[in-house]
């Protein structure tokens, strides 16, 4: 890796502000929950603070690393509730990513999908991780055959990427009542609709179908209001996209969603095989009845850099 070009461009710092509410029709007399809510820090990212809030207040807490590296926090609450409250506050700077004219000209994607089940190296056994299936994104024919238009004989890889990033998104409709998390691929191939994490989960099953590794990226993007309106606390959401292996360059970020290479609006909580490796918040209560889930996002821009 000491060859790679040297990067250059913008950065960015930006705070980070994760609402959960959950309100119960009944009490709860306990709850476990397991949390992804802290951001990684990376190559392209770090923390300049953290802190997640709890109400009412965690009995039982602890800290750790998941598998794929991420931050996870464990907690119990014995306290009888019917309502939960988590917020996860911070201060994150994005370094400067590849542009696109720096990433032009790698390897054609066969000879990358030919090698890396053989290359010993520490980041290819760590690619590795991410070409098989997994819960959320399955293998298929369709998806394989969806992906070939893009990924022709002997097209670099990086470019075979930018196309079937731009196809999902001329082909598919954003559409937040279209799918469920549990929704199979096939129906999102077939149906032409979702959201951030079916085009995520689609575009990684295309590569994988391919034998090309490909990760799930939890995250958050800088959203814009329309002209002369102010930014609305509350407005942004949790995000997903697509982290592709590439040997020369390291893991290089797409936005299927939003048909970009990800440059600095993103912002990283963590990765995994698909969304159920790195789900913001889940676990299990005793009681409650019937639930109602708020979430709010607030992505403020503190400084380019």
């Amino acid at each position: 890796m000491s060859d790679l070009p040297a990067i250059v461009g913008p950065g960015a710092r930006f705070r980070v502000v994760h609402e959960t509410r959950y309100t119960y029709q009944s009490l709860v007399t306990l709850s476990q929950q397991y949390l992804h809510l802290t951001p990684r820090t990376f190559r392209y990212q770090q923390i300049e603070s953290h802190r997640i809030g709890i109400e009412p207040r965690e009995e039982d807490g602890s800290e750790g690393r998941d598998y794929f590296g991420n931050i996870t926090r464990q907690i119990a609450i014995t306290a009888p509730h019917k309502v939960l409250s988590v917020h996860a506050e911070s201060i994150v700077v994005l370094k400067p990513r590849y542009t696109l004219a720096q990433i032009q000209g790698t390897l054609a994607w066969e000879n990358l999908r030919d090698s890396v089940r053989h290359d010993k190296s520490d980041a290819a056994l760590d690619a590795c991780r991410y070409l098989f299936s997994s819960p959320h994104v399955q293998f298929s024919p369709e998806l394989e055959q969806y992906a070939r238009l893009s990924y022709t004989v002997g097209r670099p890889l990086i470019d075979a990427a930018l196309s079937l990033t731009q196809r999902i998104f001329d082909d598919f409709e954003f559409d937040d009542k279209a799918t469920e998390i549990s929704t199979p691929l096939d129906e999102v191939l077939k149906g032409r609709r979702g959201v951030c994490q079916d085009f995520a989960q689609l575009m990684i099953g295309c590569l994988r179908s391919l034998g090309l590794p490909a990760r799930y990226v939890s995250g958050y993007i800088l959203t814009h209001p329309p002209a002369g309106q102010p930014r609305m606390i509350g407005a942004d959401a949790s995000h997903a996209w697509v982290s592709v292996f590439c040997p020369e360059l390291g893991w290089i970020d797409f936005d299927p969603t939003n048909r970009c290479l990800v440059q600095s609006e993103h912002i990283t909580l963590g990765w995994g095989r698909d969304f159920s490796d790195v789900t913001p918040m889940r676990g299990i209560v005793l009681g409650g009845g019937e639930q109602t889930l708020d979430v709010e996002v607030t992505v403020t821009p503190l400084s380019w850099i």
